[in-house]
């Protein structure tokens, strides 16, 4: 069952352009020129990415204000794309001057007749999934940093044994506008806002040197400050932070060896982002560095496994109304019933194999080039009962909470940190242990599901997904998975 995304006719449509034509003072006439001087060596396609970020950054340690800034930048990226080779170039000057200099640049990669570019723009229609929000003011300032000392007050009363707290809420408002050769002609204003709590537990009692733990959680999304209230309120991240931090002071050291393994809903998808996202990403297919390359069609997974890329979803922190070509972005299958159906695609991608755009196109800022990168990336419900799972498993390893992990797209390999992790034994989740990895290969792990879940959940809004040197934000997501074989990597028996 999916998540519910917004019916795109359910809210109105807001011109997102008004804010470049008004305020930054360009105009079609100016694109039109710059993509006809981006066109002027040859190339088959050239794009304009312009955009303006706003950004406020606030952080706490140890009760006092630590860190307070705010930032603007303003730029375009000028892309012109001629068989596999790009052209790029980008400006912090929005002047006519600046921008057709960058233009000229961009198009030096490219050999040929000049190209003409679509006759007129045509305007994208794009679903509204996320509120219009404002810069922020004073007063929403004070209300930000009220929010980072409740999470403050509340990790240190929930134990004695907390004895440092870190805790910041990060926001931006981001707009852009694309116009391409294509006749492509898109915008959208972006809200993104995120509170983060960080603490370290201890208690000298443990050994002689002093045992020490440290617990960390945060959410957030493309929302306003009242998402902070209720279920996602400071005390909650605050608490989650505290609790797994004081776990991890009582845990024995985890096992190691070869083992059935029970994955936790939420965000321990990020396993599922890491080891076998990455690998659907056209570009690494069309280049074949990927493990999935030439797969599609092919049996990949348990036929148990179906998973999908999903920008459309309402205030989530992956979503998009657009991605950075312009393109609406969409729920795209990649593996349905075991079976690869697709790639995620942006438009050199689709282009180079013959295919469309599946709205996957993406970039950090107008300083990069696009690539395709996933939105909100999960694992679909399955019909087991999570307490099932669990009595399934006469000893094994059940990983609710991961931290660090790392994958080689050329194979899949990959090696993941639980951060909260328990035994099973007997079909009951018994002692919690630390120091927990997981170690396997993406493509053959999921052969090896064999009951899913049916209580999907996706992560609280933390995920932040780097690739090439750029980051951007993204959501993961599963139901509750038992994976008959894993090697798990621990110091304990």
């Amino acid at each position: 069952m999916l998540l519910p995304t917004l019916d795109p006719i359910a809210e109105p449509k807001t011109d997102h352009k008004r804010y470049f034509i008004e305020k930054l003072g360009l105009s079609e006439r100016l694109m039109e020129r710059c993509l006809g001087e981006a066109l002027s060596a040859g190339g088959e396609y050239a794009d304009l990415y312009f955009e303006s970020v706003t950004t406020t950054s606030l952080g706490i340690d140890e009760g006092l204000i630590k860190s307070a800034s705010q930032g603007m930048s303003v730029g375009c990226g000028i892309r012109v794309l001629s068989g596999e080779r790009t052209g790029f170039a980008y400006t912090d000057d929005l002047s006519s001057e600046r921008l057709l200099r960058a233009a000229r640049t961009a198009a030096l990669i490219a050999s040929g007749p000049a190209k003409e570019i679509a006759s007129g723009f045509r305007h994208t229609e794009a679903p509204s999934l996320y509120p219009i929000a404002g810069l922020s003011t004073n007063a929403e300032i004070a209300e930000k940093l009220a929010l980072i000392h409740r999470a403050d007050r509340a990790a240190r009363a929930f134990d004695s044994r907390i004895t440092q707290v870190r805790a910041g809420i990060n926001d931006e408002l981001r707009r852009i506008l694309i116009a391409a050769s294509d006749g492509t002609f898109a915008s959208d204003t972006q809200p993104l806002a995120r509170l983060n709590v960080f603490v370290i537990a201890k208690d000298n009692r443990l050994d002689a040197t002093g045992g020490t733990a440290r617990g960390s959680s945060g959410g957030g999304g493309r929302v306003t400050l009242e998402f902070f209230e209720g279920d996602h309120s400071p005390e909650h991240f605050a608490h989650e932070a505290a609790r797994t931090a004081i776990l991890q002071l009582g845990a024995a050291e985890a096992p190691a060896g070869e083992m059935e393994v029970v994955l936790g809903p939420g965000w321990p998808g990020v396993l599922l982002h890491e080891a076998v996202g990455h690998g659907l990403e056209a570009d690494f297919n069309r280049k074949k560095t990927s493990a999935f390359a030439g797969l599609i069609g092919k049996k990949v997974a348990s036929e148990k496994v179906t998973v999908v890329d999903n920008g459309t979803m309402k205030n989530r922190r992956g979503s998009l109304n657009i991605d950075d070509e312009g393109v609406p972005t969409r729920e795209t299958v990649l593996i349905e019933n075991g079976i690869l159906k697709g790639y995620l695609t942006d438009k050199m991608s689709a282009r180079l194999m013959g295919t469309e755009s599946t709205g996957s196109g993406r970039r950090e800022s107008f300083h990069h080039v696009t690539m395709p990168r996933m939105t909100n990336t999960y694992m679909l419900n399955g019909e087991d009962v999570p307490e099932d799972i669990i009595r399934s498993v006469k000893r094994g390893l059940y990983a609710v909470n991961f931290g660090g992990g790392q994958v080689d797209i050329t194979n899949g390999k990959f090696v993941f940190s639980a951060s909260e992790a328990y035994l099973i034994e007997d079909g009951k989740v018994t002692r919690p242990v630390k120091g927990a990895t997981l170690i396997g290969n993406g493509p053959e792990a999921l052969k090896y599901v064999s009951m899913v879940g049916n209580d999907l959940a996706l992560d609280e809004g933390i995920g932040t997904c780097g690739k090439a040197g750029q980051s951007v934000p993204v959501g993961v997501g599963m139901p509750t998975i038992k994976l008959d074989r894993m090697t798990v990597g621990g110091t304990g028996r």
